[in-house]
């Protein structure tokens, strides 16, 4: 019912993931991203616990597949269960099991991980990975623009519902995290909520504490800073 993408960018550090289905709010349970640590998502029939437990085990060193393979030898119901995941190193770990609804399935490339379920084939997730690769610009729009692509083939077999774009640099928060949780065109609404973030929001993130540093907290620096 669900597909999403995971990438990584070598030269910046970045990791990201966006995701779209015919499902309420999939961003409340499925993407998760964290700064120098990994991009993952758990679907078909999700198990949030896959994509909490995951990032905390990611978070102290483990390996994506030894993560992954721990989490799913615990998991009764890992035949339904679809979860990908790409390290802060570029090393990625797929699993989709056998009771996931067809058609459904998974495709990579060097920093890139596309997983989908209930599809309306394999074009979807394979035009997602492609478009990723040939595009240009933004880690955000790039990742639109390779979830549009796999809307073009068709995208979730049964329809439209929620998306979401998550991604994460340098700190255990994200650098940019959008929702959309039920709209006929949810691919739309992202790239039109990511117009409006890029208006201010974006800009404003750039001075927010972090681990390392206290950010920026002179109201005139910030205010100097801000378009328009």
């Amino acid at each position: 019912m669900t597909w999403s993408i995971l990438a990584r960018d070598p030269a910046t550090g970045e990791l990201g993931v966006a995701v779209a289905t015919r499902f309420f709010a999939v961003g409340a349970l499925c993407p998760k991203v964290e700064g120098g640590v990994a991009a993952l998502a758990t679907q078909a029939l999700i198990n949030p616990m896959l994509g909490i437990d995951g990032m905390a085990l990611l978070r102290d060193g483990g390996d994506p597949q030894a993560v992954l393979g721990a989490l799913l030898a615990a998991d009764a119901g890992r035949a339904a269960r679809q979860f990908h995941i790409l390290g802060a190193a570029g090393r990625i770990a797929q699993h989709t099991g056998a009771d996931c609804v067809p058609w459904c399935g998974a495709v990579r490339a060097e920093n890139v991980s596309v997983a989908g379920n209930m599809l309306a084939g394999p074009t979807v997730v394979e035009a997602t990975r492609d478009a990723f690769l040939a595009a240009t610009g933004p880690m955000a729009e790039r990742l639109i623009a390779a979830m549009e692509a796999g809307e073009a083939e068709g995208g979730d077999a049964r329809g439209r519902q929620a998306g979401a774009l998550m991604i994460a640099s340098r700190e255990p928060y994200t650098d940019l995290d959008l929702r959309v949780d039920d709209h006929a065109d949810p691919l739309a609404e992202l790239r039109r909520l990511l117009g409006v973030a890029q208006e201010r929001y974006v800009h404003f993130r750039r001075f927010l504490a972090g681990r390392d540093h206290p950010g920026v907290f002179d109201r005139a620096v910030i205010a100097a800073a801000m378009p328009g």
